[in-house]
């Protein structure tokens, strides 16, 4: 936005700033829900007679929501007893996957929105595009 008063010129970047500094956060957000999913899908391989099946692919999944801009991710509703074996039920020992990923990968997800909260200091910060990030079913 540009104003002209009494012969000074005021030019406004507070819109292109707040844009850049979600969409920084949304890609943030990303890449650690990435980096999450994949130690997760390792997690649940291990398990037994879970090595060739593609269940643990399709039981997780992440959001990042635009509106919100947060991450959620979890197990799908009613996948393969996601809740039942994340927090352990009279049939399902408590497994612990989700939580224990995340805590045990603290620093990694401080460097991943670190890596892309420092580039807001930068005068114009590369924002990847949101089609770098779909993909299909499967691995990432």
């Amino acid at each position: 936005m540009k104003i002209n008063k009494d012969g000074v010129k005021f030019e406004s970047n507070v819109d292109a700033v707040m844009y850049s500094m979600t969409e920084l956060s949304r890609a943030a957000l990303r890449d650690t829900a990435k980096f999450l999913r994949k130690r997760m899908v390792e997690k649940l391989r291990n398990l037994q007679g879970m090595r060739k099946s593609k269940r643990p692919y399709s039981s997780t999944q992440y959001w990042v929501r635009k509106r919100e801009t947060d991450l959620q991710i979890g197990f799908k509703h009613n996948t393969w007893y996601g809740a039942f074996q994340e927090l352990g039920d009279r049939g399902q020992p408590k497994r612990d996957i989700l939580r224990g990923t995340v805590m045990e990968n603290l620093d990694e997800i401080q460097r991943i929105q670190a890596q892309y909260l420092s580039a807001l200091n930068q005068e114009k910060p590369d924002i990847p595009s949101e089609e770098e990030y779909l993909s299909p079913q499967g691995e990432e």
